[in-house]
């Protein structure tokens, strides 16, 4: 009897043993499967950052962020994938886990720092004005009585709505529809980055870019991460670091900025 029970016993005993090192597998299958893809979370609305194409590098999507992401993540081993969305909507599908790096023209704001972390800083850019070839504005001044357009979310919507100055502001999801309204006459300027400025511009006629570095200071754009992600965080720093010494980002930026010239 005593015998049979201690069978009993080892047979269960080495069932449970068995139970555990299939679990064990499948979380140790589980955990690479997540480290094996990169997810981008980026707005495909600004150009030429971020934009679809039917020839996109990744998926349909291309642009500067895209091709430096594609960079980063084929160094670390993974497969990129990008997830489309508003631009507002970034900083919350990081906090949720939806995506782990947002990348999408994005400049460190001290509102943005509170829910997420940041890269270091990879592209230099500045706020302009579009405006129709016969636009008397000439300056940020001129905005004045004005109706501006701006992408929501956007460091231009943040500058224009910090001016004092008595404008009427028209809040949009995407760059290209604020430049739509601004051909209709039914805006007198729309303010953006200016790498956008110029590809809107590039391919729209009746168009031209206004600057003014006095009222619009530059800016620089960072990756966002998970806030606490530091693994991650170290690692994109560590990337971005090779790339912006080797000239790779300078020569990823020029690219597409001369493609945008064509």
């Amino acid at each position: 009897m005593k015998n049979k029970l201690l069978k009993v016993i080892t047979i269960s005993a080495c069932l449970s043993l068995i139970m555990l090192a299939f679990a064990g597998c499948g979380n140790e299958q589980q955990q690479g499967s997540q480290k094996s893809t990169l997810i981008m979370g980026t707005n495909a609305e600004f150009p030429p950052f971020e934009f679809i194409s039917d020839n996109g590098i990744v998926e349909n999507f291309d642009g500067i962020d895209v091709a430096i992401a594609k960079e980063i993540a084929a160094n670390l081993g993974m497969e990129l994938k990008i997830e489309n969305m508003e631009f507002e909507s970034i900083i919350p599908s990081l906090k949720t886990g939806k995506v782990d790096v947002g990348i999408a023209g994005m400049t460190i704001k001290p509102d943005r720092q509170e829910n997420v972390d940041f890269t270091d800083t990879y592209y230099k850019a500045t706020q302009v004005m579009i405006v129709r070839e016969d636009s008397p504005i000439q300056s940020a001044a001129d905005l004045t009585d004005k109706k501006v357009g701006v992408v929501l979310g956007y460091t231009g919507d943040t500058m224009v709505s910090d001016m004092n100055a008595n404008i009427s502001i028209e809040r949009y999801k995407k760059g290209v529809d604020a430049v739509v309204e601004l051909k209709n006459g039914k805006l007198d300027a729309v303010v953006i980055d200016s790498a956008p400025a110029d590809a809107f511009v590039a391919k729209n006629e009746g168009l031209k870019v206004v600057s003014d570095s006095e009222a619009f200071e530059g800016e620089e754009y960072a990756m966002a991460v998970k806030k606490g992600n530091t693994e991650l965080l170290d690692k994109l720093n560590a990337e971005l670091k090779k790339l912006k010494e080797s000239g790779k980002i300078d020569e990823i930026s020029q690219k597409y900025i001369d493609n945008m010239n064509e």
